[in-house]
């Protein structure tokens, strides 16, 4: 699918908003630099609005979209990104992302800096990219009651989604993605595979299979350069499933060497490329794409979604929203 790409609108006066976690970003310092990049670039005034424990930032942004607001940032971790992109869904307004929090995920995946000043002054300067929304809706088995998110980079349910919940907070403040190291450590005695049934975009029957974790990417890199989904790609109109099934004593040791030299350095070249080709096919990690999963779970499962837990689930809708966002570039 080809990139649409828009040049930022000439019309004024535009104005900015700018969605803030207080908790992860330093509120004076930004003002400051978006005040001045606005003035530098003949903007009005900017529009300020604040996550709370109660609104992660869809309710904000709502707001921000309803104030006439020209382009949203969201300055705050991973999280705050994805609470806004969901409010963002569909409306033809911008997101504008800051460098902060411990992943950056999207940001990373759409190859932008990591430069505080700079990634503030790109919120006015930039060009707008239209980008694919992940959408996933789960709830309890036979629960009448479900819920529907978006996710931007990963979505994942076993093995990951332990790793999260077993980060430590305080760690990750300290040390960053690092800590998700730790949080895999701590998850390793509640390793086991999971029996399902699937389905890839309709297909009947559905399969069942056992895995110890699945996971569906709209982009595949995650920090530390792991290219967990090499064939990812965020407006392709595809999602990117991924299954972790080690067979045997050695199938975590496949599966971590495919992940991170295989995809994170072999793929990166020509002659490397063809070294994954005549190489055998390692069965401990299978891939497939499609627009639509579906997934029923013989036992409730925990969930992440870019990074953050969401809690557990035993029945899963997963698929895909193409160039449902437009991001500053």
């Amino acid at each position: 699918m080809a990139v649409a790409e828009h040049p930022a609108e000439e019309r004024g006066p535009r104005r900015a908003a700018v969605v803030l976690n207080p908790i992860k970003v330093d509120a004076s310092k930004l003002r400051e630099a978006v005040e001045r990049h606005a003035s530098a670039a003949g903007w009005g005034e900017t529009l300020w609005y604040e996550t709370t424990v109660e609104d992660a930032g869809q309710l904000v942004t709502a707001s921000a979209i309803s104030d006439g607001a020209d382009v949203v940032m969201a300055a705050g971790g991973d999280g705050t990104v994805r609470a806004v992109a969901e409010a963002l869904r569909g409306s033809g307004v911008p997101l504008a992302l800051l460098p902060s929090g411990t992943g950056n995920l999207l940001a990373r995946n759409l190859d932008l800096t990591m430069d505080f000043d700079e990634g503030i002054g790109l919120m006015f300067t930039g060009y707008d990219r239209d980008i694919d929304l992940g959408l996933i809706e789960f709830g309890p088995a036979g629960a009448a009651a479900t819920s529907t998110h978006v996710f931007l980079v990963i979505a994942g349910l076993g093995i990951d989604a332990k790793m999260i919940a077993n980060t430590n907070t305080k760690l990750k403040k300290a040390v960053g993605w690092l800590a998700y190291v730790d949080g895999g450590i701590r998850a390793l005695p509640e390793l086991h595979s999971i029996k399902m049934a699937v389905s890839i975009d309709g297909e009947e029957p559905w399969r069942d299979v056992s895995s110890h974790s699945v996971m569906a990417g709209n982009c595949g890199l995650l920090p530390g350069g792991i290219l967990l989904m090499p064939d990812a790609k965020p407006d392709d109109g595809v999602l990117d499933f991924m299954a972790l099934r080690p067979q045997g004593p050695f199938g975590w040791i496949r599966a971590w060497n495919k992940v991170t030299i295989e995809n994170g350095v072999l793929a990166k070249s020509a002659a490397g490329r063809r070294l994954i080709e005549i190489s055998p096919d390692v069965k401990d990690v299978v891939y497939a794409q499609g627009t639509d999963l579906r997934l029923k779970l013989e036992s409730p499962q925990q969930i992440q979604l870019d990074g953050d837990e969401f809690g557990e689930a035993s029945e899963l809708h997963i698929w895909v929203d193409p160039g449902a966002l437009r991001v500053r570039v």
